[in-house]
């Protein structure tokens, strides 16, 4: 319930929900106006001192290659799109569950941590054309590379908060006679989210990355391929463009990650309130 004062000057102030809002839209407004003002900045010096654009265009510059070029941007940015998501996909449905498993199982830890360490010391864009030699250049390639980018922060996070759970309240919830399943739904899983969506977030955010990068070894689409194409031509404008399309993309699969935390988390979100 909203509680609002009078003072004795006859001033009102703020209620509490007024203060969330207010509180609310400057989170929001200072980096929108922090990015305006780079882009400005931007503009600004790019006319004055007559950059060249194949140099570095300008802001408005690349708006109207956007526009012009956006048959060719959609259709290439939906290819990613695709190998990004299931990338990300098949790491979300494998690196946690295995991180689980880990993090409960000494055996487990013992015997498959080792040799997913191993795995992930490989370079993997030196293997990634290996890739290519075994499932060509269809999706399945850079599926399984933007797999092998994603897959171990999130695995770390995984298992460092299955791990999180102070062991006396194990021995608690086992004193009150509560299950497997309900220590693991009620107390261990709610524990675990918070550092399993730092790991999603790290995750989401080299998944983009990790599409581009097997599009450059080797692909006849996606925005990879095309800014290859763009790099070739010495097309900076383009390549600008292409880079502000995998921004956004970046940018909204971030933002999903974070909704879901939103959602999925709603005792956090009464914490950050209070």
């Amino acid at each position: 319930m909203a509680v609002e004062v009078e003072t004795t000057d006859g001033r009102r102030t703020p209620s509490l929900g007024e203060l969330r809002i207010w509180t609310i839209c400057v989170n929001s407004l200072v980096p929108i106006g922090a990015f305006t003002a780079v882009v400005v900045f931007w503009a600004f010096s790019v006319r004055y001192f007559e950059v060249p654009k194949y140099l570095l265009p300008g802001p408005g510059d690349i708006i109207v290659r956007l526009i012009e070029t956006r048959e060719p941007l959609w259709r290439n940015g939906l290819i990613t799109l695709q190998e990004i998501f299931y990338g990300f996909f098949l790491t979300v449905a494998s690196a946690i569950p295995l991180g689980l498993l880990i993090a409960l199982s000494p055996l487990a830890r013992r015997v498959i941590y080792p040799i997913l360490v191993f795995l992930q010391l490989v370079p993997k864009i030196a293997i990634a054309p290996l890739f290519i030699v075994w499932v060509g250049f269809g999706m399945e390639s850079k599926v399984l590379l933007t797999v092998m980018m994603t897959f171990f922060p999130l695995l770390l996070a995984s298992i460092a908060g299955f791990q999180t759970l102070d062991p006396r309240l194990l021995y608690l919830t086992r004193s009150m006679g509560a299950s497997a399943w309900q220590t693991f739904r009620n107390l261990r899983l709610p524990a675990a989210l918070p550092i399993v969506f730092s790991g999603l977030k790290a995750s989401a955010t080299i998944a983009a990355t990790a599409a581009i990068v097997a599009e450059f070894v080797g692909a006849n689409q996606g925005l990879g391929y095309y800014l290859l194409q763009a790099t070739s031509n010495l097309d900076t404008t383009l390549v600008f463009a292409i880079l502000a399309v995998l921004t956004i993309i970046g940018l909204s699969l971030n933002l999903l990650v974070e909704l879901a935390e939103y959602l999925m988390t709603p005792w956090r979100r009464s914490q950050r309130e209070n």
